[in-house]
């Protein structure tokens, strides 16, 4: 009995070595290719259980079909421009075919370093070369384009590893950082200065243009309110002119009544100003403090006959 269970335990060794042999294990997160003396065949991608034929004929090349990430150190690019700025992108990618990836790896020890940092650079160049510095840093938020950008970088990565046949698949890239030297960051305050002192002088220059608008219209206005003005006064100066005729033929027909008036007028000029005046009471006018000349009034009726010399009596 006891050399029966022996037996037994040996049987099942055997069986197992056999099946680790002859057969193998795709897991959930793994992609599996068969390669048979040295020539890959068949590759699987589902999860199972699989037979092969032993080693050397045949053995199992296992890779991880997890995503990975990959940043590769930052480099300097130059814009449309010709500024150059720092960009340290990422890529997040995984194994999607195990026979073009076994054929592209096959000689190389770092797949990631090889078969994805040239192309990275190379996309960073011909994205990156066709945009502003503008569109990477700028004060206006609304003129930053990083999404467009990745996105246009991603869309050229795809491309050109699709075109390499490399077996893998880029599901996402990004810009993680973004830097500018100091002679770039120089620059860059420079040309923001200058772009804030030129929209200065435009702002400048439109409102003394606006200025010399307002003065011309205020000096145009001010003109047309003289000239009203002007005409106005001649105006009002006639109807005097025309109201102070009559009495002027008034004064005319009464010579006696117009050097009244005058000496009137006199009196409150010469004795307004706080002065001694020593002259004798018979002078004129003085000589109306003395007595009131009698006046006669004219006839009315005489001044309107033209034929009758002025100051004559009826």
């Amino acid at each position: 009995m006891k050399n029966f269970a022996v037996t037994i335990f040996i049987i099942l060794i055997i069986v197992t070595l056999g099946l680790y042999l002859i057969s193998f294990q795709v897991r959930e997160t793994e992609l599996c290719l068969v390669v048979t003396f040295g020539n890959p065949g068949r590759q699987i991608t589902e999860p199972g259980w699989y037979f092969k034929w032993p080693f050397p004929i045949q053995q199992v090349v296992k890779y991880d079909s997890r995503m990975r990430v990959y940043a590769p150190e930052t480099e300097e690019t130059p814009t449309s421009g010709g500024e150059p700025i720092i960009v340290n992108s990422y890529v997040v990618w995984k194994i999607s075919n195990p026979l073009d990836y076994y054929r592209a790896t096959k000689k190389i020890r770092d797949p990631q370093e090889e078969l994805l940092k040239s192309r990275i650079r190379n996309t960073q160049n011909n994205v990156i070369g066709l945009h502003k510095f503008s569109e990477f840093v700028n004060s206006d938020p609304d003129k930053i384009q990083f999404e467009k950008i990745e996105n246009e970088m991603l869309q050229d990565l795809q491309k050109a590893v699709a075109a390499a046949q490399y077996g893998i698949e880029i599901k996402a890239l990004g810009i993680k950082q973004l830097k500018v030297s100091e002679e770039v960051s120089k620059q860059v305050f420079q040309r923001m200065r200058s772009e804030r002192e030129r929209q200065a002088s435009k702002i400048i220059a439109d409102g003394n243009a606006k200025v010399v608008k307002i003065e011309e219209r205020a000096r145009s206005i001010s003109e047309e309110i003289t000239v009203a003005a002007q005409a106005r006064a001649k105006e009002i100066m006639g109807e005097g002119d025309r109201a102070a005729a009559v009495f002027y033929r008034l004064l005319d027909a009464d010579p006696e009544l117009a050097k009244l008036l005058r000496a009137l007028e006199a009196l409150p000029v010469m004795l307004g100003k706080n002065a001694t005046y020593v002259l004798s009471t018979e002078m004129d006018p003085f000589s109306l403090l003395q007595k009131i000349p009698a006046l006669i009034p004219k006839d009315p009726n005489s001044l309107n006959d033209p034929n009758k010399p002025a100051g004559s009596d009826n």
